[in-house]
This record gives C-alpha cells, structure tokens and sequence, in this order.
C-alpha cells in the first residue's frame, strides 16, 4: 500500500476512534509528548497500560468470585485500573470504571458482575483497535506532530 495513502487510512481510524467515544482528550496529551528522540512514545504507554491493567481486571474476577463480595477491595482495584486508562484516554473503559465503582458504593453485586463483563469488552475492544492502529503506524513510518480530532 502506498504510504500517503495508509497515512490517510490511520488518520480515518484515529478519527474513528475518537467519534466512537473510545479515546479522548488525554490521548492526543500523550501523542503530543511524542517526538523524533521517541517516535513510539504512546505505543510504549499504551503497552504499560495494558500490562498492568490486565493484572487489575486479573484481579477484579477473582475477587468477584468471592462471596461475600469486598466492594472496598472491587473498589480499590477500579480506582487503580479508572487512573491508569484516564491516563491514556481511555474514555469507553474510564466509564465503565466510574459505574462498577458506583455498583460498589451501593452494595450492588449484580451490578458489579454486569458492568465488569461490558468493561472487559470496552477493554478488549479498545485494545483490539490499538493494536491495528500502532500496527498500521509502524508500517507509516514516522509523521507530522498530532493533531486534534475534528
């Protein structure tokens, strides 16, 4: 494929996800850290963020198979994992955090366990999407600086 031409099909996806709602703000912060001394800043942000928030939904499931449920122990886990994709813009997954969060301030389990099955699809959705977005970028080559979503 033509460069100019895959450039166009990463800037279509970028775009999409951001009118998808599943990044915000935060990240194009992130993209505008990146430069020539770090050309795949945000990729390497984006892989700590998944290796350490999958140990977090890691954890979320087990102490979801307790019972009783430990809301405050949900609750800490989803304080972490509701940081860490604030801090890349993960705005789908940053939401069902701030639910789950409010199912445990309530004392709703069955709340708990629906919204964690939607976070764990958001969260897997949004790094499925990821994935091919870096992909296709590496393939690019480096770029311009980042731009604002329209």
């Amino acid at each position: 494929m033509e460069r100019n031409q895959l450039r166009r099909q990463i800037a279509v996806m970028r775009q999409t996800l951001f009118d998808q709602g599943f990044l915000d703000e935060q990240f194009i912060q992130l993209e505008e850290l990146q430069d020539d001394t770090n050309p795949n800043f945000v990729e390497e942000v984006a892989t700590l963020y998944y290796r350490d928030s999958s140990r977090l939904i890691h954890s979320l499931e087990q102490a979801l198979e307790k019972s009783p449920l430990d809301f405050n122990k949900l609750d800490n886990y989803l304080h972490q994992l509701k940081g860490s994709s604030t801090s890349i813009g993960a705005k789908k997954v940053k939401a069902e955090c701030t639910q789950f969060r409010e199912y445990c301030r309530t004392g709703n389990g069955e709340g708990c366990i629906r919204t964690f099955q939607q976070l764990k699809k958001e969260y897997a959705l949004l790094k499925k999407k990821l994935e091919t977005y870096f992909q296709m970028a590496r393939q690019a080559g480096p770029t311009q600086a980042a731009c604002r979503p329209k």
